[in-house]
């Protein structure tokens, strides 16, 4: 579901914000974003479960920005401690993890929103304030496989969002995946991905990673291969 951009509130105190995220890159543009923002400001950070713990027996936050993928263990360890520690915080998954296990882990641990790193520093930002304000952002594909949980007996293509006799894929790619898996296709590397969207080549191969577990390939040329058979690249060359 789309977030939208909403003006800052004029509350006079701006919303605390705490950042536990293990990516320098991604928590840097996050902090930029966070402080060109009047009506935000950046509490704490956190790069591990450890730091993330000690940060919580400080003055609660407003809002709480987790990644789950931690050094030293699972964010959804935070957002859990999180709800005793801090009870008025609301926390909020930013990941690359789209899958529904750790969706609805997240959301039992205490997470009242969930968005996958396909988005903006400019986007979390709206994320933050809708949060604050009472709202639940979560990343369109998160919706999808959220309401695919509690229908299990819906049929495939209403899961899908496809009308019935329409071609189905069988993998399901977030816009980032696909992005990177296009400049895969045009053969440049890690790093070079990194530098032309913005994160760090440890991120880029995370992203790599997880779209050759979903299309259960090991290599480019089979994920290439793969990807075109099942119509995920569309007309990306």
């Amino acid at each position: 579901m789309d977030i939208p951009s909403c003006p800052p509130p004029n509350t006079g105190r701006p919303i605390q914000v705490a950042l536990v995220e293990d990516d320098a890159a991604f928590q840097q543009a996050m902090a930029a974003a966070i402080a060109a923002a009047p009506d935000l400001a950046l509490q704490g950070c956190a790069t591990s479960l450890a730091q993330a713990f000690a940060m919580l027996d400080q003055a609660p936050a407003d809002v709480l920005v987790v990644d789950l993928g931690l050094p030293d263990g699972s964010g959804i360890d935070v957002i859990r401690h999180a709800r005793q520690r801090w009870p008025a915080c609301h926390a909020m998954v930013s990941t690359t993890f789209g899958d529904e296990g750790h969706v609805i882990r997240s959301l039992e641990a205490g997470a009242y929103g969930y968005l996958l790193k396909d988005q903006a520093p400019g986007e979390l930002v709206a994320a933050i304030r809708s949060l604050h304000a009472g709202g639940s952002p979560v990343s369109p594909l998160i919706a999808r496989k959220v309401l695919a949980h509690f229908h299990p007996g819906a049929s495939p293509a209403a899961q899908a969002g496809t009308a019935p006799g329409q071609a189905e894929p069988s993998v399901t790619l977030s816009a980032r995946e696909r992005e990177v898996l296009g400049h895969v296709t045009k053969g440049f590397t890690v790093h070079e991905i990194a530098g032309f969207i913005g994160v760090s080549h440890h991120t880029v191969q995370t992203y790599v990673r997880r779209t050759y577990e979903k299309l259960n390939v090991s290599s480019r040329m089979e994920a290439i291969y793969e990807a075109r058979h099942l119509g995920l690249l569309g007309d990306l060359r």
